[in-house]
């Protein structure tokens, strides 16, 4: 995995962790964050998304 490929990786991880303290705190819907985690799998392209979930 390339430098730029593992940078991808962690600021999808710090991303899907926000989005879980979000989640956690009402703040959006289940929904919501399934879309929301879609489009940052778009943007960030993670290799290791499906381990993640």
């Amino acid at each position: 995995m390339t430098k730029e490929q593992t940078a991808k990786e962690v600021e999808y991880k710090m991303a899907l962790k926000l989005l879980k303290i979000l989640l956690c705190r009402g703040i959006i819907t289940d929904v919501e964050y399934a879309k929301i985690d879609e489009l940052n799998r778009q943007t960030f392209s993670p290799q290791l998304a499906k381990v993640y979930v």
